[in-house]
């Protein structure tokens, strides 16, 4: 790092510093890791030489691979060569590149967020990583990364930031405080998500399809044959009923594991600064920041299984975010935690008394919202016994029985699913927010400042005309739009109407009773 810019983190007075500080280089551990990223095939072509021999076809493959990795290996050093970061007075500016070359500059008040994260081989050499948002969701504006700095760069570098920025001068606040912080008697909650099953389901097709482009048969493998000569003269209901039972033991453990990794050192801060800071992770540390005053409500999400157990998540809905760290789960203010517990940080992140997901009545939406979540679901079933149907009467009758006992049992199912889905409906106002809940296998709360509405999305699908309903979403610069589903039409356009005043009346043409 410049000299400048050392003396802009260390005084906190960045105006009083050079305009024009000297170009700083990437470290030059960077080089250790990124020939790092050789170990992964290396230890796949010595996997698969032992369990198949100098399989000829898979030989050629993995050196096709091994030839990509160098590439990229090659590329990324050549980036490290290249690639020169300052920052000054008002600008972040990034070049890099030899044949072709590029250059990025963000304006520091275009700054909405400085995330800093570790990966196990940065951490290793002492590295990390800093990204640089401007919350801009389109494809051009990418967020600026410096992709191995130190750890005491980096902590630099966001301090210098965040000190430009200026957003928290006027907070009152004389220093950082800690709004929640990781308890280990949250673990409960880790295996009750369906994403570790997705996960051994992903990594089966995954291994499966790499053995078929290698010309292998995972189903020669010699602990194949094993299992095969064991377990096969066991009916196929208990050998279904048992691979159920492993998948989702599996599922549960990779689940916990993924929690552990991800959550572990786990803090929420509020920054006397005018920030949130969230860090967390084990293998791979991450610091996530979010500016308090671009802050536009939260959002509560209870999954089917860690509702029924009495959890839930929280995460913020910010300006400052783009539809990337949304997607990337980089928004989340909680892991899995009670429900009460995420609804007291709800209360603390957004300076209210009492979470407005909580204490706002919600208003139950009219039963031609229930029809449709029956209409859908019948549907859905219909689709599913179809498939047994139709192959039934052109193979066997067997299917045909499958087809009906499928029936029987989905239609339960279906009205249970429907019900659940339709109680979960629900809209309301609480002082400066407004309310919105839907879902049945994730069911949403979201809790969305007033003042940041700048328009209302309303669609209505031909079928909700005949039911006399519509879908209407609140939108919010930078943030996106949060949908009523299935409301009756007065109720809908009267609820927008209220939560944000004047701003539909002009499109709404008002009809007396009687």
């Amino acid at each position: 790092m410049s000299h400048d810019t050392e003396h802009w983190a260390a005084t906190g007075t960045p105006h009083g510093a050079a305009e024009d500080p000297q170009w700083s280089r990437l470290s030059p551990r960077l080089l250790l890791v990124n020939l790092s990223m050789l170990a992964g095939p290396l230890a796949l072509f010595a996997v698969t030489v032992a369990l198949t021999g100098a399989n000829l076809q898979a030989l050629i493959s993995l050196g096709s691979l091994l030839i990509v990795f160098l590439v990229i290996t090659g590329i990324s050093t050549m980036r490290l060569l290249t690639t020169r970061y300052r920052v000054t007075a008002d600008r972040v500016e990034l070049r890099s590149g030899l044949l072709f070359r590029s250059r990025r500059s963000v304006p520091v008040d275009r700054v909405r967020n400085v995330d800093v994260e570790a990966k196990p081989m940065h951490r290793l050499f002492g590295l990390t990583s800093l990204r640089i948002g401007t919350g801009d969701n389109s494809a051009s504006s990418r967020k600026l990364a410096l992709d191995g700095i130190t750890r005491r760069q980096a902590r630099q570098l966001r301090r210098l930031l965040i000190d430009l920025r200026g957003s928290g001068r006027a907070t009152g606040q004389d220093e950082d405080v800690t709004i929640a912080e990781m308890d280990w008697a949250w673990l409960r909650y880790a295996p009750l998500t369906i994403w570790g099953v997705g996960s051994v389901l992903a990594g089966v097709g995954t291994a499966y399809r790499i053995l078929h482009e290698m010309k292998v048969d995972p189903l020669e493998l010699g602990i194949v044959k094993d299992i095969e000569d064991r377990f096969g003269s066991v009916p196929l209901w208990f050998g279904i009923l048992v691979a159920v039972v492993i998948t989702a033991a599996v599922g549960a453990a990779v689940s916990t594991v993924t929690f552990v990794d991800a959550w572990t050192n786990y803090r929420l801060e509020r920054e006397r600064d005018g920030f949130f800071r969230i860090r967390r992770g084990l293998l791979i540390s991450r610091s996530v920041t979010i500016e308090e005053r671009r802050l536009r409500g939260v959002e509560i999400a209870e999954p089917m299984l860690l509702r029924w157990a009495g959890g839930a998540a929280l995460s913020a809905i910010a300006s400052g975010l783009s539809s990337t760290d949304q997607n990337r789960n980089r928004a989340s203010l909680t892991p899995p935690v009670p429900r009460d517990e995420a609804l007291r940080v709800a209360a603390d992140v957004l300076a209210e008394e009492g979470s407005p997901t909580e204490l706002t009545k919600l208003v139950r939406h009219s039963r031609a919202a229930l029809r449709r979540r029956i209409n859908r679901g019948l549907l859905v079933l219909a689709a599913v016994v179809a498939v047994p149907l139709g192959l039934g009467l052109w193979l066997t009758p067997v299917l045909v029985h499958t087809a009906w006992i499928t029936a029987l049992v989905g239609l339960p199912v279906v009205f249970v699913l429907a019900n659940d889905a339709y109680r979960a409906l629900g809209h309301g106002i609480r002082d400066r927010y407004l309310v919105v809940r839907a879902g049945t296998f994730t069911r949403r709360t979201v809790a969305l400042q007033r003042d940041g509405v700048i328009g209302w999305n309303i669609s209505r699908s031909y079928f909700q005309r005949r039911n006399g309903l519509l879908t209407i979403g609140a939108t919010t610069a930078g943030v996106g739009c949060y949908k009523v589903r299935d409301v009756s039409v007065g109720a809908g356009l009267a609820y927008a109407d209220e939560a944000v005043p004047r701003l539909l009346a002009p499109f709404i043409e008002r009809v007396p009773r009687g």
